[in-house]
């Protein structure tokens, strides 16, 4: 697959679909690769009429890994913040949002629709307002703003998700397709798909220090709300009821922010992709594109 060259490294990406039709970026959330955008998923987009690009980002996947930068020390930048300074981190959410647009500039898009996913929702909306030009339409699916009144995520989930777990190659996937089960909401669990995407995941690239440093970033720029509220393109809000991290409230939370955005509340959806829901959110966005007349 390509590499673009962007900030001194590089992002893996491939893209589905013929380049004349109308560009997707797909970003993805914490710690996930490319490949949490299935394959159905961008066949779907490129059956529609889109060009659809997904990528790695930073420290994830094949795109480049920034281990000299080290563990980042999270008692410290919470200690830092708390003393109302700026954490130095090894990147922020926006040197992702500029290693998107990187991804852009590689295949000579000025203009895209862009969809973000969790993390990847949130560098979408950093997209959306500091690079306003370069976004036909926007849509954030289980995402955030950030903003400290919100509702936290689900502790109990918390704990159970982001515990510990075995490098051995069995051992993480069957711990991985159980976690799964925690956040994918009142769908029947599909375990067989779950496995067959944490294998492909593993055997792709297991690389858990940059998830830690990913986790990192999203303490720049924190709370997001009061500069989403500059976003002018079309954008679709889409939330499942039942996501335990960023509980319903987070997304109505940007949708009642960004002027003029649409929500879509998925009833029974988790933090996760069902497959019984990929239609509507595909109509979706979609619709949402198809505002500007492109």
């Amino acid at each position: 697959m390509p590499k673009a060259k962007v900030n001194n490294i590089e992002i893996e990406y491939e893209t589905i679909g013929d380049p004349i039709s109308k560009p997707l970026l797909l970003i993805a959330g914490l710690g996930s690769q490319m490949l949490a955008w299935s394959d159905e998923m961008c066949e779907s987009f490129a059956n529609r009429g889109f060009f659809v690009i997904r990528f790695d980002n930073r420290d994830i996947g094949l795109s480049t890994k920034l281990e000299d930068a080290g563990m980042p020390d999270f008692m410290e930048i919470n200690a830092v913040y708390a003393s109302g300074e700026i954490p130095k981190l090894p990147y922020t959410l926006e040197d992702m949002a500029g290693d998107a647009i990187g991804v852009l500039d590689a295949l000579n898009i000025d203009k895209a629709h862009v969809f973000g996913a969790s993390m990847g929702g949130m560098i979408a909306q950093i997209i959306a307002y500091t690079h306003p030009s370069r976004v036909l339409s926007l849509t954030v699916i289980m995402s955030t703003t950030a903003n400290p009144e919100l509702p936290p995520s689900k502790p109990e989930i918390l704990m159970q998700f982001f515990a510990p777990v075995s490098s051995e190659r069995e051992a993480y996937i069957e711990e991985m397709v159980k976690r799964d089960s925690l956040i994918h909401g009142t769908f029947a669990y599909d375990e067989d798909q779950s496995r067959e995407y944490r294998t492909k995941e593993y055997d792709r690239s297991y690389y858990p220090e940059g998830v830690a440093r990913q986790l990192a970033a999203m303490a720049v720029p924190g709370n997001i709300k009061p500069k989403i509220s500059a976003i002018r393109a079309p954008t679709l809000v889409i939330h499942g009821s039942e996501d335990p991290f960023n509980l319903v409230e987070a997304g109505k939370d940007i949708a009642a922010t960004i002027p003029g955005a649409e929500l879509l509340i998925l009833d029974g959806m988790g933090h996760i992709f069902p497959r019984e829901v990929l239609p509507r959110i595909v109509n979706a966005l979609v619709a949402n594109s198809n505002k500007i007349g492109n």
